[in-house]
Formats: C-alpha cells, sequence, structure tokens
C-alpha cells in the first residue's frame, strides 16, 4: 500500500463516519422519548441489537483516528493501514447490520405489520450486500 492508500482511508471515514454518528445519536436518544417504553418486547430487542451494532460500527470507524494519533510517529505504516482497513471493514459489517435493523424497527413501528418490516429489511439486507459487498469484491476478483 502506498500513503496515497492513507489519504484515501481517511476520505472513506470522513464519509462513513457521520453516519454511523448521526444513527448512533438518534438511537441514544430514542429511549428517552415519551412513548417509548410502550414498544413491544421483540421491538426492545431489535432496538438493543440495532443500537448495539451502530455503537460498535462507530467504534470502529473512529479507531483507526485514535489509534494514529496515539502511535505518532507511525513506524510501521504498511501494518497500521493494513489493521486499520480491517477496521473499515468490520466497521462497515455492524453498520450494515445497524441499518438493516433499523429499517426492520422503523417500519414494524410505523405500519405494525411484521412480514412486511421484516421483508423490506431483507430487502434492504440484499442491496447492501450486493452493493455495499458482492460487486466492489467482484470488481476486485477480475
Amino acid at each position: 500500500m502506498g500513503d496515497g492508500d492513507l489519504s484515501d482511508l481517511l476520505a472513506e471515514l470522513r464519509i462513513l463516519l457521520p453516519g454511523a454518528q448521526t444513527l448512533t445519536a438518534f438511537l441514544i436518544i430514542l429511549p428517552f422519548n415519551t412513548g417509548f417504553a410502550q414498544i413491544r418486547q421483540g421491538e426492545q430487542y431489535v432496538y438493543v441489537a440495532t443500537f448495539i451494532c451502530a455503537l460498535v460500527s462507530l467504534i470502529l470507524f473512529a479507531a483507526p483516528a485514535a489509534q494514529h494519533r496515539l502511535q505518532r510517529p507511525l513506524l510501521d505504516r504498511e501494518r497500521f493501514k493494513l489493521r486499520a482497513t480491517r477496521l473499515i471493514m468490520a466497521g462497515l459489517l455492524f453498520l450494515s447490520l445497524s441499518l438493516i435493523l433499523a429499517t426492520q424497527l422503523v417500519l414494524d413501528e410505523v405500519l405494525h405489520l411484521a412480514w412486511l418490516s421484516w421483508g423490506t429489511a431483507g430487502g434492504v439486507a440484499l442491496l447492501i450486500g450486493a452493493v455495499w459487498w458482492l460487486m466492489p469484491l467482484r470488481e476486485k476478483g477480475r
């Protein structure tokens, strides 16, 4: 990996972090809203899973910046970039899960149709799987 890869990593994080931060912030304040205590137990479990996935994604996305600052000066840039890439990929996995679960949670709360909310969440899972994961990996293999 060249030094341009580190710049690419930072640019990618500038895109991913705000989304993960916004989702996590929304999920943090949600239980403090009136009416939240009235959601069904199944929705509570989905909420907790969504919150944990969003929080983990935020932690993983922020990790390269924190590690970079603590390790300065970087003695092994290649190792750092490899580790940062792995952290970002893991963060993407958890962000994917949180978006899928958030879709289910919102639709179930709004429509009260479990089959539709889970079906739509499945559709979002397929879209994320195709666009974020399969397409890039397929292109990489060419």
